[in-house]
């Protein structure tokens, strides 16, 4: 067995697609626990629900691959954030999202989001964080090692308000403070 801060290559990683404010791969944004528990394929001793917030291991993974966020009282999926170590590649209009070095994907995001006329929405969060409201996207940054790679967070539709806004946005703070 690997170590668990290895860092996968594209080729050991689940390749997901995305389609903006609506799914990540096979979890659509609205869904239950137990929905995204059986997109999956994950039983309960896969995923640690606490509070709001969900950590899956995957089986191409050898530690967390991803996290989930619902919303308060309605318990809906709103949020999902892709480990960079060990989470499935997920690809956005043709760009790798995970695992990448921010400061090269940056330029190829802001130009992905140009390409659907969208550039002049591109923020830039309070840790220096691109994403786009419209897109439900924020590229946010995981410690592998000595490096950074890319760790992007996904919303639905009731979170992209303010996507880049730490404090005033829908992503939970805990997501915010994650580098490791």
């Amino acid at each position: 067995m690997r170590p668990a801060g290895v860092v996968l290559d594209d080729e050991e990683r689940l390749q997901w697609d995305s389609e903006p404010l609506v799914k990540v791969g096979p979890l659509q944004f609205g869904m239950s626990h137990d929905e995204v528990l059986a997109a999956l394929g994950a039983d309960h001793a896969t995923a640690m629900l606490t509070g709001r917030r969900a950590c899956f291991h995957l089986p191409t993974s050898y530690g967390q691959a991803l996290t989930t966020y619902y919303r308060g009282a309605s318990g809906r999926l709103s949020c999902v954030a892709i480990g960079a170590l060990h989470g499935p590649q997920v690809i956005l209009h043709g760009l790798r999202l995970v695992g990448e070095v921010p400061s090269r994907l940056n330029d190829r995001f802001v130009d992905c989001v140009r390409a659907r006329g969208l550039a002049e929405h591109v923020g830039c969060s309070q840790y220096g964080d691109l994403g786009a409201d419209e897109i439900g996207l924020v590229l946010r940054a995981q410690r592998a090692g000595d490096i950074l790679l890319s760790r992007p967070v996904f919303v639905g539709h009731e979170w992209a308000d303010r996507v880049c806004d730490a404090w005033e946005g829908s992503i939970p703070e805990e997501e915010w403070r994650v580098y490791c």
